[in-house]
């Protein structure tokens, strides 16, 4: 009984004391701290002394000990936190201004971003403006006008994305190639036209590393009078020599294609290989990197033009082709993976 009321005294006494004690003063706080709540502080020697008391005065006086302790310990929370706070405000932060500060990562470009716009500058050059258009399409602009006849595989749904069968406008599909912005294009004036078709495309194909159910196309278009075939091969030759350096040979292979004709697919000598023969080209030493032709007479007067007062040429790429040769990559998957990694090789090909 006499431990119990002396405990109970020194607890009172005790309290007076932390409920009265305040101070700015680091120093003095850390004294408080060893005082009350260090391991030979007043809070340990009453712990102590507790163990004496009997079990049924440890009811009452463990409650009343233990209040106490939390006392000790927010009054010194409080007055740490005060007294960091005025530190902050009028000496400032542990950090040291004077030293370098860290930078930050620089971005890149994603290589098919770096191949699209290179091309569009070479372009650009020859008069090239750039044309953009709707990647969601109807039959008359992705198919119809562009001399498609019905029973195209193209138009099978194993190629194409359709959104919607029939209807008044007919079928709907994801475009499959930016040709249908050529059409819009014509359609909406007259000519001269000289322009640059980017953009995505999508078909319905298996992914794997040598194909993708979307892809990027540039598509280029030149109409006015008298443009001949020699103008297309000319341009080209031109592009080739710009993109892939001064000696890359051209050929032309004839081929077919329901919107232009004459059609033909250009291939480059292997800008890997030299034309020595490897993986890439298949050792032939050629790699076909376009389709191209004159525009076929009957495109032309869908989209309202006279097809004997005006002649073109159009030329459609896969970027993905352009970037395999020129960045050497085997895998059109890595192109669509976000992999920071491989973004990261491509930093200073960023134009």
């Amino acid at each position: 009984m006499y431990i119990w009321r002396m405990l109970q005294d020194q607890i009172t006494q005790y309290t007076e004391e932390i409920n009265a004690f305040d101070t700015n003063n680091a120093a003095e706080l850390e004294q408080f701290r060893i005082r009350f709540l260090g391991t030979k502080g007043i809070i340990k020697d009453i712990f102590d002394e507790f163990k004496a008391v009997s079990p049924e005065e440890k009811r009452t006086l463990g409650k009343v000990l233990n209040q106490f302790k939390q006392l000790a310990e927010a009054k010194y929370q409080t007055l740490n936190e005060t007294i960091a706070d005025a530190h902050g405000a009028t000496e400032g932060s542990d950090l040291d201004l004077t030293l370098p500060g860290e930078g930050f990562e620089i971005g890149t470009r994603h290589p098919l971003a770096i191949v699209r716009r290179e091309i569009i500058e070479i372009f650009n050059k020859l008069g090239f403006s750039v044309a953009e258009g709707p990647e969601i399409e109807d039959d008359w602009h992705n198919f119809s006008a562009l001399n498609f006849p019905e029973e195209h595989p193209a138009r099978d749904m194993q190629d194409t994305f359709f959104i919607k069968k029939g209807g008044e406008k007919g079928d709907v599909a994801l475009r499959t190639h930016t040709s249908s912005v050529q059409v819009r294009m014509m359609e909406a004036g007259q000519p001269p036209f000289r322009a640059l078709m980017p953009g995505r495309v999508y078909r319905n194909e298996a992914i794997s590393a040598r194909a993708h159910c979307f892809f990027h196309q540039v598509e280029g278009l030149y109409v006015d009078e008298k443009v001949s075939f020699a103008d297309l091969k000319q341009t080209l030759f031109y592009f080739v020599q710009e993109l892939y350096g001064e000696g890359t040979k051209v050929r032309f292979r004839p081929s077919y294609f329901p919107f232009t004709e004459p059609s033909a697919e250009m291939d480059i000598s292997c800008s890997i290989c030299k034309g020595a023969g490897c993986q890439m080209c298949k050792g032939s030493g050629w790699v076909e990197i376009l389709g191209c032709g004159m525009v076929d007479p009957n495109v032309l007067e869908n989209c309202g033009i006279d097809s004997k007062k005006y002649s073109g040429f159009a030329f459609g790429m896969g970027i993905e082709r352009i970037a395999n040769l020129k960045f050497e990559i085997k895998d059109l998957r890595l192109f669509s993976e976000n992999d920071v990694r491989f973004l990261k090789q491509y930093q200073s090909a960023t134009i």
